[in-house]
C-alpha cells in the first residue's frame, strides 16, 4: 500500500471540499486548531487518541493523517503500538485489521523519511 500517495490524494480530496463547502470546512479548521492549541495535554497525546479514535471508526484517510502527525510529533513506534492495542480493545475485530494498517503505514513512512 502506498500510504504517501493515499495521503496525497486525501489532501487533494479535502481541497475539492473546502472549495465545496467552505464555510464548513472553515468551522471545522478552527475547531481543530483550538483542540489541539489548547487545553493541558500535550500535542502528540492529542494525536495519540486520534489515532485510536481513527483505527476504532475504521478510518483509514484519518490513520494515515495521525500516523504523519505523530512522526511529525517525535512519537515511537513502540507507543503507537500501544494505542492501537488500546483502539483494539475497544475497537474488537474491525480495529484489529484497521490497526494493522496503522502499524502498516507507520513502517512504510519511516522509511521513507
Amino acid at each position: 500500500m502506498d500510504w504517501t500517495a493515499k495521503i496525497a490524494k486525501q489532501r487533494d480530496d479535502l481541497r475539492l471540499l473546502h472549495k465545496a463547502i467552505p464555510e464548513t470546512s472553515k468551522g471545522f479548521a478552527l475547531l481543530s486548531k483550538g483542540v489541539k492549541e489548547h487545553g493541558v495535554l500535550e500535542f502528540k497525546h492529542k494525536e495519540y487518541i486520534a489515532l485510536g479514535i481513527a483505527i476504532a471508526q475504521c478510518c483509514e484517510p484519518c490513520i494515515g493523517f495521525h500516523v504523519e502527525a505523530l512522526m511529525k510529533a517525535g512519537a515511537s513506534r513502540e507507543e503507537m503500538a500501544d494505542v492501537v492495542a488500546m483502539a483494539v480493545q475497544m475497537g474488537g475485530g474491525p480495529a484489529l485489521m484497521y490497526g494493522a494498517r496503522a502499524i502498516a503505514c507507520w513502517d512504510e513512512l519511516s522509511a521513507e523519511g
